[in-house]
């Protein structure tokens, strides 16, 4: 059993002396902490007797009682002052606080050396110590567990709940949500603290962000060190409190096992991508294709191939994962700043998407595979409402809703409409170089205006006159005649659809 505050006040060699909050003397010590830090509450666990020479000490009656409550708060034990040093006086407040709340308020006398109060503790609490090291060893030795892990779910979870004595989970920290897909979904509670919480709300104590549950429950989250996006949470009773020790011992070994979650991720990630790649290129035997993505949780028959471009490079890489988390089937590739995925329909695929990329993100979405056979017509698909999805509500198109261009169905209506329109102009600067139509794009989007036109282009007000003069020539259609000039922007609208698309270019 560990010492109580009442014991190391009778020991005479201490020169321990009960200034206030007698009702806490038989508070048990765990560990003795030193801190003269004008917040000390947020380096303690619990079980601590706080030792202080008083140099931040509050002088205001409310801020020593604040500090007394926020002490009770974080399950100390007791306050220790020392005394001739640099303590402001006691007020009334603080002392009314500390019987209030039975909170004991101790003096030290000059020139008692702290480090005699520590020892004090540490030997008469060898039996706590020797009881966390055989539960550091425990912890230690679920590492084994990992040999054989299934990377849907936590296998160290439970078993850490055992030796810390409370629930133990990882989550997204964006989402809130559970890391891995087969672990149990969060209770309400638990949950709904986990959606609002931001570092800003939450009580920094002991290297874990602490919140109280509206259920009386303590939540603490700590960072796991390998994966910047996931937090271990533990979920204790009350004030009950959890070893600062084994709780980093448990982070470690919680991100052994995410490490080794995230290369069995990365590797299917790369068998998926070359797959994918030959798939989209018509260059793997289709039978065999279709057995290789069943095998990776993807039906052809039912699968969608999703185009995605967005700002943020490292995310748009990344995004896999976030289909790993939500238990979505998936095999990706990454190709000129435009990840491809090829997943489920429905909704689902493209809220996750969403929510893990942003509302700026753009998502074209391609008709049904069907068969593997078709997969080069469905990356045709996915890009043309890439660029569709620009001008959508929602930044997201599906291939063959509505067309963003009048009169123009698809890819085939799309290319029939450039090749007639736009077909000699276009061979024409593949001989001799000269951007015609980016000329008459900027012509007609500056509302025909030949200085504001030369302006975007920077160039001479002559040379975009020349140029829409022999753009005229070429085409046989005029820029004065409304008729022409709507043929001539539908075409280009049209061939800008089937450009591929690109994303940003990586930063740095």
């Amino acid at each position: 059993m560990a010492i109580t505050v009442a014991d190391l006040l009778e020991m005479q060699h201490l020169r321990l002396h009960l200034v206030s909050g007698k009702g806490g003397v038989g508070r048990s010590v765990s560990w003795t902490h030193g801190s003269d830090l004008p917040e000390p509450w947020r380096w303690l666990t619990g079980g601590e007797l706080l030792l202080t020479n008083g140099m931040s000490f509050p002088e205001g009656g409310a801020e020593q009682r604040e500090l007394i409550e926020k002490l009770d708060e974080a399950g100390a034990s007791a306050l220790a002052i020392g005394e001739k040093m640099y303590c402001p006086p006691l007020t009334d407040e603080l002392l009314a606080a500390s019987e209030r709340l039975g909170l004991s308020v101790l003096s030290v006398e000059f020139p008692m050396p702290f480090v005699a109060i520590s020892q004090a503790v540490a030997a008469a609490n060898l039996l706590e110590q020797s009881d966390r090291l055989v539960r550091t060893e425990k912890i230690y030795r679920t590492v084994q567990r990992m040999v054989s892990t299934h990377e849907g779910t936590s296998v160290l979870r439970e078993p850490l709940a055992q030796v810390l004595g409370c629930e133990v989970h990882v989550c997204h920290r964006e989402s809130g949500e559970p890391w891995y897909p087969e672990d149990p979904r969060f209770d309400p509670v638990l949950a709904g603290a986990l959606h609002e919480i931001t570092r800003g709300t939450a009580d920094l104590r002991a290297g874990a962000l602490v919140v109280p549950l509206s259920d009386g429950r303590d939540l603490r989250l700590i960072d796991i060190p390998t994966q910047q996006g996931a937090l271990m949470v533990l979920v204790s009773q009350g004030r009950s409190p959890v070893d600062a020790i084994l709780m980093q011992h448990a982070v470690t070994v919680l991100a052994l096992e995410l490490s080794q979650s995230v290369v069995a991720n990365e590797h299917r990630r790369r068998i998926g991508a070359e797959l994918l790649g030959q798939l989209l290129e018509g260059r793997v035997e289709a039978r065999a294709a279709g057995r290789q993505l069943k095998g990776l949780g993807v039906d052809p028959a039912k699968a969608r191939l999703y185009a995605v471009s967005g700002d943020d490079v490292g995310r748009l890489r990344d995004a896999h994962i976030a289909l790993w988390r939500n238990g979505i089937g998936h095999v990706v590739t990454y190709r000129s700043g435009v990840l491809y995925a090829l997943a489920p329909p429905g909704a689902e695929v493209q809220d996750v998407l969403r929510a893990d990329l942003g509302p700026q993100a753009l998502i074209g979405v391609s008709a049904p595979l069907r068969n593997v056979d078709r997969a080069p017509e469905a990356l045709r698909e996915s890009a043309w409402a890439l660029r569709a999805a620009e001008g959508s509500v929602g930044r997201t198109f599906h291939y063959g809703d509505a067309s963003p261009i009048v009169g123009v169905g698809g890819i085939d209506d799309a290319a029939a409409l450039v090749s007639r329109v736009l077909g000699p102009l276009l061979e024409y600067e593949r001989v001799h170089d000269t951007p015609l139509l980016a000329t008459l794009d900027a012509f007609l989007a500056h509302q025909r205006s030949w200085q504001r036109t030369a302006d975007a282009l920077q160039v001479h007000r002559q040379t975009v006159l020349y140029r829409i003069r022999k753009v005229e020539e070429i085409t046989g259609r005029t820029t004065s005649e409304t008729g022409d000039i709507a043929e001539l922007w539908l075409a280009l609208r049209a061939q800008s659809l089937l450009t591929p698309a690109k994303g940003p270019a990586p930063r740095g």
